[in-house]
């Protein structure tokens, strides 16, 4: 049964991966997972959001992707140890800085596929997604924390879970078996989807062995970060059924011009 996550969403899925920041806003000095970001890829047509969390020192789960602020500003303080009111000063020429809940109110109508970087995120995003299960996906590399997160939102009164991508292990369990030729039933059970890298390294992850499993038991595939045009259209035609991309309005351009079969 397709969760509603997915319901009356534009197919081939385009994921805007941490939002969208064109040249203009590169120009501009905007940054990935800021509320610009999020209004550019809003603009452009993406139906779903693709981000991060952590939690601030003040407990406030905030939008962020690394686990410190070096990559983006050179200060090598973790974001656990940066309060929330100086996050937003250091955003507010980039963009401006999100909360999880400020997300969801600024731009109810996307969908957000938030990323749990932090067990510290994990109690406080309970009752911050309870009302937005409808529109929003969790998941995490590590499928402890998903499930943990996930768990946590049913708790705060949630009336059915958020929508789901498997974890480093469930990924790794289901290319393993579908590579011996067995089945993967127990392994995506309450799992919406597969969010995977084409290859890792040496690895093929993406096999037809994969997709054709996933297809059965009703699990989408999406596969992550796809900027190339050509790429994108070639594995839509393998039968992906989603990309994650920087570029969301060159995904959406291009693969508006292809049509490729629905799944069952």
């Amino acid at each position: 049964m397709t969760h509603p996550y997915f319901e009356k969403a534009r197919y081939p899925r385009v994921l805007a991966h941490r939002g969208l920041v064109t040249a203009a806003g590169e120009d501009s000095g905007v940054w990935e997972n800021s509320a610009a970001a999020f209004a550019a890829a809003h603009a452009a047509g993406a139906d779903f959001i693709e981000t991060d969390c952590q939690v601030s020192a003040d407990g406030d789960v905030v939008l962020f992707h690394d686990a410190t602020l070096e990559r983006l500003t050179g200060d090598p303080r973790a974001v656990s140890e940066v309060r929330t009111r100086e996050l937003e000063k250091i955003f507010a020429s980039h963009g401006g800085l999100l909360t999880v809940a400020e997300a969801l109110q600024l731009f109810p109508e996307a969908r957000f596929n938030i990323d749990v970087k932090t067990d510290a995120a994990i109690e406080p995003l309970g009752p911050v997604l309870a009302d937005h299960v409808h529109r929003v996906l969790v998941t995490s590399f590590s499928d402890a924390r998903r499930r943990a997160t996930i768990a946590s939102v049913l708790r705060a009164g949630a009336s059915l879970r958020p929508a789901t991508s498997g974890g480093s292990r469930t990924i790794a369990t289901v290319r393993g078996l579908t590579a011996a030729r067995l089945s993967p039933t127990r392994t995506l059970r309450d799992v919406d989807a597969l969010q995977i890298p084409e290859k890792q390294g040496a690895l093929r992850v993406l096999t037809p062995a994969l997709l054709r499993a996933a297809r059965r038991h009703g699990v989408e595939v999406h596969v992550w970060t796809v900027n190339d045009p050509a790429a994108m259209q070639r594995l839509i035609a393998a039968g992906v059924d989603g990309i994650v991309s920087d570029r969301a309005d060159v995904a959406l351009s291009t693969l508006s011009r292809q049509d490729p079969p629905r799944r069952s």
